[in-house]
């Protein structure tokens, strides 16, 4: 039975939100609000935990996880960032958008596209969010909570331990969250490729 966490969208509560780390260090996998809808999230090197997100989103191997960073410093780690990319990034954080780019040594293998050697990351525009990923001190493995056969992610916390009771450890609620996935845009060839368009405005990468 997954526990539910009850988190002040503007005032997150430090000891719930140190809560929600710490059942993540001790590889939960949890679902939790962002700025473009719920994902599901674990500890970065949790192989339990991206095999569960596999088995709940029926995903293969060539599935592109998100590394959910809490600033640029931080995403600039886990991937390789040009200079013209750079600026066109640092302009878009945070946001909703998810980029695909080249991963550094930093990444897991397994999370990495197996021919591209790519990983996507982005930096969320959402208080509890950041605030989670602050106290955790790295970046939380995510995908957007989309359920097989579903074209709409789920967007209520009640709703999500309704239905994923059984195959979540935690369940963030803290209000509305957004309702649309991330624009998701690639640039691991070195050109802009929209991939998804999603919440983020695309007209800058087009």
């Amino acid at each position: 039975m997954a526990k539910y966490f009850d988190v002040h969208p503007d005032n997150p509560q430090p000891r719930t939100i140190s809560q929600i780390a710490e059942s993540i260090r001790s590889d939960a996998l949890i679902a939790y609000p962002t700025d473009s809808c719920y994902a599901l999230g674990c500890r970065l090197g949790s192989r339990d935990g991206i095999d569960r997100i596999r088995t709940i989103r029926h995903l293969d191997d060539r599935h592109h996880f998100t590394l959910v960073c809490q600033d640029f410093a931080q995403l600039g780690q886990f991937v390789r960032v040009d200079k013209d990319v750079f600026r066109a990034i640092k302009a878009s954080t945070p946001g909703s958008y998810t980029f695909i780019l080249p991963a550094t040594k930093e990444v897991p293998r397994m999370l990495q596209h197996p021919k591209k050697k790519t990983v996507g990351v982005r930096i969320p525009d959402h208080v509890v969010t950041q605030a989670l990923l602050t106290e955790l001190g790295e970046p939380l493995l995510s995908s957007t909570l989309l359920l097989p056969d579903e074209e709409e992610p789920m967007t209520q916390g009640w709703e999500i331990k309704d239905r994923l009771d059984h195959v979540l450890d935690a369940v963030v609620d803290s209000g509305d969250c957004g309702t649309e996935p991330t624009t998701v845009i690639d640039f691991s060839g070195g050109e802009a490729e929209i991939v998804r368009h999603g919440a983020g405005d695309t007209s800058r990468f087009e």
